[in-house]
């Protein structure tokens, strides 16, 4: 087959029958590689490894590692990632949120032993792949919709908040900060007078000159020209002698493929962390997958992405890196760097791999502060104020939320914090699910059809009977509510009607416990001398009603019988 336009998400992932061709979107694709895209996605691979590097020294700062595991992590991870990723422009890297995780839970789990730091990390990636890979299984990409935009924005705002209390202290030259939100910011403002001038000076102008490259320069490698431009000025003006620190020894050549020296009485300790950064990078991974088929079309296959999650993590694990996940600044790079597969990603993992092999020793003389300049402005766009005024003006439920996960990241930590912001998703899940709309519907003038009279004024009452809607499955935790609000429509009018009528047409299933619920109110309603009758329930509906022995109580259960039916049939009862 040959492509005559680049192959779209759909195209990459619809490779074939056999299980493996379908684990491989990259056999579909490769197959239909035009010549002419070489030197686009070779030229993107450039650029977006241009981008990768600073911010892979950055991130491996702020998970409190040594800065090559940040370059292991990004080089390992992108060159497997092309061969099982779904999407045509996402890249793999290391993430701020992420690598914050790591730093502050591993420095809680190892006290400070650095020799362990990074064995846990790897461990950590490993365990990541392992449970993505049992997610990729049983395909549960579909468990990342459950985490709600308002959870996500108000962790990402929290996470921003740390990181600067993180950073802060670096770009004035302070030295200490290691704990929590409010423990670094009082530790800033507290030694803000032993600022050194020296490393004020050099991070302030790589800040503006990021700042100044994000306004006019999007989407390009500024910040690797600024780190540069660093290892220059601490080589030519003696940086470190003015009281900057450096970054300090980047050993040269690849590390020993292996796994880390992690025990089993480890791993009980690590799970949860493995599960945030889990969760964390494929939420994220899922949202920049999704942003792109809305951009360029095609479809999205959330559990392909956990596929490619699992096997870039076992391969940064196995190269002394630490979680990856598809990083949204990344992938937005190699779109614009004119990516046209992606190659482009395995482009720049090979970038990556000569920069390691023969150039890393360069990066020794990196300050510090410039460092912690490109980490402020590479997640400077976490700290969404503007997605927070919204819901405070339009929707308050969901600004309540966001800023519990906000207040949970700064108060509890961020692994807690995830933890918090999951919780409150699957609440907010529950709550949603237990008190489903129930409409009160009316006969649309004119016809034989009845719909919600809270949405059309105008719709016509019966004289004598109210027709319930629930929009909803009827399961055992709102079942309960269903009921009682109906039961309090009812009776909230002393002249009580003579015809209750339940039209279940929008409940997709009925549990065990539902029907039973739904037998006794009809039992209740009748005692008080009120007819009841529920009409037009799928065919699952219907066999739940009938195998549970309750259909007769509901009015009889079949599928032919309309509201209408029962209207006209109720009239002609009460004629004279």
């Amino acid at each position: 087959m040959a492509f005559h336009q680049p192959p779209s998400d759909k195209a990459m992932t619809a490779s074939g029958s056999t299980w493996w061709k379908r684990a491989l979107p990259a056999v579909a694709w490769l197959r239909g590689y035009q010549r002419s895209w070489f030197r686009l996605d070779f030229a993107a691979g450039i650029t977006l490894a241009a981008y990768l590097l600073p911010a892979a020294l950055g991130d491996a700062s702020l998970a409190n590692l040594p800065p090559q595991a940040g370059l292991y992590a990004c080089l390992f991870g992108s060159l497997v990632f092309w061969i099982f990723c779904g999407s045509r422009y996402t890249a793999v890297s290391v993430t701020s949120a992420i690598s914050l995780v790591i730093g502050t839970s591993l420095s809680e789990m190892t006290g400070g032993n650095t020799m362990r730091f990074g064995a846990l990390a790897a461990g950590t990636a490993l365990l990541v792949s392992l449970i993505a890979f049992i997610a990729w299984l049983a395909k549960a990409g579909v468990m990342v919709h459950f985490i709600s935009e308002s959870v996500m924005t108000g962790f990402k705002c929290g996470v921003a908040l740390f990181l600067a209390s993180t950073q802060l202290p670096k770009l004035f030259g302070l030295h200490g900060a290691h704990g929590s939100f409010w423990g670094n910011a009082g530790f800033f403002f507290k030694h803000l007078n032993e600022t050194n001038s020296a490393s004020l000076l050099v991070g302030g102008i790589a800040l503006a000159l990021l700042i100044l490259g994000k306004i006019f320069l999007k989407h390009k490698p500024v910040a690797l020209f600024v780190v540069i431009g660093g290892i220059i000025a601490a080589s030519t003006l003696s940086l470190e002698s003015r009281g900057v620190k450096l970054i300090g020894t980047v050993p040269q050549g690849l590390p020993p493929l292996r796994l880390p020296a992690v025990y089993w009485h480890d791993l009980n300790e690590l799970l949860p962390l493995a599960l945030a950064c889990f969760l964390l990078g494929a939420v994220e991974t899922a949202a920049i997958g999704r942003m792109f088929v809305a951009k360029h079309g095609g479809r999205f296959d959330a559990n392909q992405e956990n596929l490619a999650l699992a096997v870039s993590n076992l391969a940064a694990g196995v190269g002394s890196g630490f979680p990856v996940s598809g990083g949204t600044s990344q992938s937005l790079v190699n779109e614009d760097a004119g990516s046209r597969t992606p190659l482009s990603t395995a482009f720049a993992g090979v970038f990556i791999l000569v920069v390691v092999l023969f150039f890393s020793h360069l990066l020794s003389a990196l300050p510090q502060p410039v460092l912690a300049a490109v980490v402020l402005v590479a997640v400077a766009s976490l700290l969404n104020l503007s997605a927070l005024k919204e819901l405070w003006r339009n929707d308050r439920p969901e600004f309540v939320v966001a800023m519990a996960a906000f207040l949970g990241v700064l108060t509890s930590g961020l692994l807690r914090g995830v933890m918090i912001g999951a919780a409150i998703s699957l609440v907010q899940l529950v709550r949603e699910s237990s008190r489903p709309h129930i409409g009160l519907l009316g006969r649309i003038p004119g016809t034989r059809r009845f719909s919600d009279c809270e949405r059309h004024v105008d719709n016509e009452l019966i004289a004598g009977v109210l027709i319930f809607r629930p929009e909803s499955g009827l399961v055992y935790f709102n079942v309960d509510y269903v009921c009682e609000t109906i039961l309090s429509c009812v009776y909230s009018d002393p002249a009580l009607p003579r015809l209750v009528v339940l039209d279940l047409s929008a409940a997709a299933r009925v549990d065990k416990q539902s029907a039973h619920t739904l037998a006794s109110m009809a039992d209740e309603l009748n005692a008080k001398g009120i007819q009841f009758h529920a009409v037009e329930p799928r065919w699952s509906v219907r066999d739940r009603l009938r195998k549970e022995g309750v259909d007769s109580k509901l009015g009889g259960i079949n599928r032919f019988t309309t509201v209408a039916d029962v209207i006209d049939s109720f009239h002609s009862e009460s004629a004279p």
